[in-house]
């Protein structure tokens, strides 16, 4: 009879994940996985096979803290904001992982449990086929969308600096030429990431309810 394993996949993803967060993709080695786990890196290759799987280890760990109600008497579009918002709030929480989402999500189980649940909620919406396809990467794409723009896009904030200064660059361009990118940089003085993201969903929530199948 064999011993038991000495580590579990919980165990490792949770180290794993901690290892990206702390320290970005670079960091994120079978080397420095081994040693958080206190053991030698070749005992790693007996738990994961290769880097691609160290990956796969980081994405199961993110999308399984997303947690929603499973409420298939409620309205569809209510029960694809739960899901879309607990997905939007594990990626956002753990954003160097982003990337590993975006390129692992189709060799991830955890992924596919929320995959189905997104569409069996998209599908009570009367949708089915290339209709249904084109909603679920509407939302998928929102979801990736509005977390990367908050790290990345042109209000992101640069390392080191802090939201008021940000802002304030902005608004020093010439109104002439960036009249409304100096309004909206205005704006997210007085903003926050929960409710932009609330907004925009009800946004495509509406777009998919007014367009029917």
């Amino acid at each position: 009879m064999g011993r038991p394993p000495r580590f579990t996949p919980q165990q490792l993803q949770a180290t794993a994940l901690a290892l990206l967060d702390a320290h970005g993709p670079a960091g994120l080695t079978m080397r420095a996985l081994a040693a958080e786990l206190g053991t030698g890196a070749m005992t790693i290759y007996n738990y994961v096979a290769d880097r691609e799987a160290l990956e796969l280890l980081v994405v199961e760990a993110v999308v399984a803290q997303a947690q929603w109600r499973h409420a298939p008497q409620a309205h569809w579009r209510d029960e694809v904001r739960h899901i879309a918002t607990a997905m939007w709030q594990a990626v956002r929480a753990h954003p160097h992982a982003i990337g590993f989402i975006l390129t692992r999500r189709s060799r991830s189980p955890a992924v596919f449990e929320v995959a189905e649940a997104l569409l069996a909620a998209l599908a009570r919406s009367g949708r089915s086929g290339q209709a249904l396809l084109v909603a679920f990467r509407a939302v998928w794409a929102l979801v990736a969308g509005a977390a990367q723009a908050e790290l990345a896009g042109p209000l992101a904030l640069q390392a080191g600096e802090s939201a008021p200064r940000t802002i304030e660059r902005f608004r020093a361009l010439p109104p002439d030429r960036f009249a409304h990118l100096i309004e909206i940089a205005g704006a997210a003085l007085g903003s926050d990431a929960e409710n932009e993201f609330s907004q925009i969903l009800d946004l495509l929530l509406a777009g998919l309810a007014a367009g029917g199948r």
